[in-house]
C-alpha cells in the first residue's frame, strides 16, 4: 500500500514538473526609453511564480539602456526588442497587433503586464482580439492558472481559476517585491517584425513635469493631503515637509476634484496604488476608494482633528490635531 502510495507522490510530482514547464509568460514593458519604470520588476516577480520561462517585450525608440537593464534581470529567459517609430508614445494601438503577433510566433501561456494606465489600456485590448478575459487587480497566484485579485475597493478578495487557453493578467505591483536586475544573462532577440504604424492615433508631444522629488508610485514615504487642506496654497505645507523627507506628495480624490492640485498626484483605486514604507496622510477623512490605494503601505501616519475619521482605523499612528499647527511644527522639529 505504502510503494502505492509512493509512485503515485512521484507521478503527480513528475506532471506537476511537467505542468510548470509549459507554462511561458510574456512580460509588457513599462518605461519611457531610457529606465525601466519600476512596476515592472514587480511583474516580473509575479511571472515568477507562474513558471520558469519568461520572455520580455521592449517596444519603444532608442531604448538599448532599458534592453541591457532587463536582460540583466534575475530570472528573464529572452528579452524581445521592438524598436519602430510606429511605438513613439506607446500606444496601445500601435502595441497591441506587435504583442498578437509576438503571440502568433512564440504562443505564450500568459502575458503580464502592471495595473497602471498603460498596463489597463494596453492588456484589455489584447484579450479582447484574443477572444479571451483580461484578469485585473492580481494580488496572489496560487498556480498558473488561479489568481487572487482584488474587488470592491480593496475590501474583498476572489480567488479565480482562468480556463482560457491564454490567460491575459493585469498585475497590481504594489503587491509583489520588484525583480533584482542582477544575477541574469537573458538572450536578446528581435521581436516579430511588421508594419505596426496605425492611422487611428497620432502621437503628438508629451509633456511632463519636472520635480526633484521621487515619483508617487516608487516612493519609500509619500505624504498626501486631502480635503482638509482647503486650498492648493496649503499644499505648499506639504511640500515643505515632502522635501525634508525625500518624500513624494499625493492626494486623495476629494482634494482632486475640488481642484487643489492636479489629478496625476491622486491615490485611490482610480488613481495611483502605493505602498511605500511609510504613509502619512494629512486632512484626509479615509474614504474607502483613497484607502483602497494605500493600506499597503508598510506604516501609516494619519493627521486629522476629527477623532472619528476612518482613516484612524488604518493607522499604525495617529495625531488628532489641527494640520495647519501639526505640519508646521513637524517640518520645524525635522
Amino acid at each position: 500500500m505504502l510503494a502505492t502510495y509512493s509512485r503515485i507522490f512521484r507521478r503527480n510530482v513528475q506532471l506537476h514538473i511537467l505542468y510548470q514547464r509549459f507554462q511561458s509568460t510574456l512580460v509588457i514593458a513599462e518605461h519611457n526609453n531610457k529606465k525601466l519604470l519600476p512596476i515592472t520588476q514587480n511583474v516580473l516577480t509575479a511571472a515568477k511564480k507562474i513558471g520558469s520561462d519568461i520572455t520580455v517585450l521592449i517596444a519603444g525608440v532608442k531604448c538599448s539602456s532599458v534592453v541591457q537593464d532587463v536582460s540583466k534581470a534575475n530570472g528573464v529567459t529572452k528579452v524581445l526588442v521592438a524598436e519602430n517609430d510606429a511605438f513613439t508614445g506607446l500606444s496601445a494601438e500601435a502595441l497591441t497587433p506587435l504583442i498578437l503577433a509576438t503571440q502568433k510566433q512564440f504562443n505564450f501561456s500568459h502575458i503580464l503586464a502592471g495595473a497602471s494606465a498603460f498596463g489597463k489600456t494596453l492588456l484589455p485590448r489584447v484579450a479582447a482580439k484574443l477572444d479571451v478575459s483580461p484578469v485585473s487587480d492580481i494580488i496572489g497566484i496560487k498556480s498558473p492558472d488561479t489568481f487572487i485579485r482584488t474587488i470592491y475597493a480593496g475590501n474583498a478578495f476572489q480567488t479565480i481559476k482562468v480556463k482560457d487557453i491564454i490567460s491575459v493578467v493585469i498585475v497590481r505591483g504594489t503587491s509583489f517585491e520588484p525583480a533584482s536586475l542582477e544575477g541574469g544573462n537573458a538572450a536578446i532577440e528581435p521581436a516579430p517584425t511588421g508594419d505596426y504604424k496605425t492611422d487611428s492615433v497620432e502621437f503628438i508631444k508629451q509633456e511632463l513635469s519636472n520635480s526633484d522629488r521621487p515619483d508617487l508610485t516608487s516612493a519609500r514615504i509619500v505624504i498626501s493631503g486631502g480635503r482638509g487642506m482647503k486650498s492648493g496654497d496649503n499644499f505648499k505645507l506639504l511640500y515643505v515637509l515632502a522635501d525634508k523627507l525625500n518624500a513624494a506628495v499625493g492626494a486623495s480624490r476629494a482634494a482632486v476634484d475640488a481642484g487643489f492640485v492636479p489629478n496625476d498626484l491622486q491615490v485611490g483605486q482610480t488613481g495611483k496604488i502605493v505602498a511605500p514604507d511609510l504613509y502619512i496622510a494629512v486632512g484626509i477623512s479615509g474614504a474607502i476608494q483613497h484607502l483602497a490605494g494605500m493600506k499597503d503601505s508598510k506604516t501609516i501616519v494619519a493627521i486629522n482633528k476629527d477623532p472619528e475619521a476612518p482613516i484612524f482605523q488604518v493607522a499604525d499612528y495617529g495625531l488628532i490635531a489641527d494640520l495647519f499647527k501639526a505640519v508646521p511644527e513637524l517640518t520645524e522639529k525635522l
